[in-house]
């Protein structure tokens, strides 16, 4: 129970990453405090972790709204009393190809909500983490960022900026006891992948198995991570044990990127 008594976080909730996160942090003895822009999915998702309502709580955000992250992370505060961590999860990848192939307005709306939105909600829980005297901060990168592929230039892009924030905000919260984290996923098997790997099984003809085992073939461990697998690294960045660990990010890659 690693995070016994602690309350998490965490933007962009929906039934992949954002529900396996919560569901590992209330497995680990924490409360949650869900966010996303549709209540619908917010109160489905809040319902399948506890229908008692007693350790989860939400409400909607637009991570872009300047006030609407303030009223989030008052909410988040007001109630459950005070906040441990941050898991920024909200993003945006809607620009596929490269710098010819794209017009440079639509790469806006991703950088606006994947840099701007997560440093946005980051800042408006600062105040808070300062109060309960230190916290975690942790973002979602993407490998893309290391290794180039050319449809997610606007996608990595955006994550790498993300990730360099990440070093200077480790430095400048740091005295605060804040810690400031990234975890970075490559493919992650979930609904969305599945869903890619059965239309392009479709498209060309082959088993979704000969697709899977073109991808693990460059992985050490010859397998595609889960989003629960994803979902143990942010919850151990969340937890004491990463007490001395910030400015970090950490590649949950099946050893397919080695640096």
């Amino acid at each position: 129970m690693i995070l016994e008594g602690k309350t998490l976080v965490i933007s962009g909730v929906g039934t992949g990453l954002g529900k396996r996160v919560a569901e590992a942090a209330l497995r680990d003895g924490a409360k949650v405090f869900l966010g996303a822009r549709t209540e619908s999915t917010l109160s489905s998702v809040a319902s399948d972790l506890d229908s008692t309502g007693e350790r989860v709580g939400y409400a909607t955000v637009d991570i872009r709204d300047r006030e609407r992250c303030e009223g989030f992370a008052g909410a988040a505060v007001e109630r459950f009393g005070r906040i441990d961590a941050l898991v920024n999860l909200a993003a945006l990848d809607t620009a596929f190809g490269g710098l010819e192939d794209t017009d440079v307005d639509d790469w806006r709306p991703v950088f606006e909500t994947n840099v701007f939105g997560s440093l946005q909600l980051t800042k408006a829980f600062v105040p808070h983490f300062r109060s309960a005297g230190g916290g975690s901060i942790v973002f979602i990168g993407a490998q893309a960022a290391y290794k180039p592929t050319t449809p997610q230039m606007a996608y990595a892009s955006s994550k790498a900026a993300l990730r360099t924030a990440t070093f200077y905000l480790a430095g400048e919260l740091g005295g605060d006891g804040i810690r400031v984290n990234t975890v970075v996923p490559t493919w992650m098997w979930g609904a969305p992948v599945e869903g890619y790997l059965q239309a392009q099984s479709a498209e060309r003809g082959v088993p979704v198995e000969t697709l899977v085992a073109e991808i693990t073939a460059g992985m050490a461990l010859d397998e595609i991570p889960t989003e629960a697998d994803v979902a143990e690294s942010v919850i151990f960045f969340a937890s004491d044990r990463a007490r001395m660990i910030t400015g970090q990010s950490l590649l949950v890659n099946a050893g397919e990127l080695l640096v």
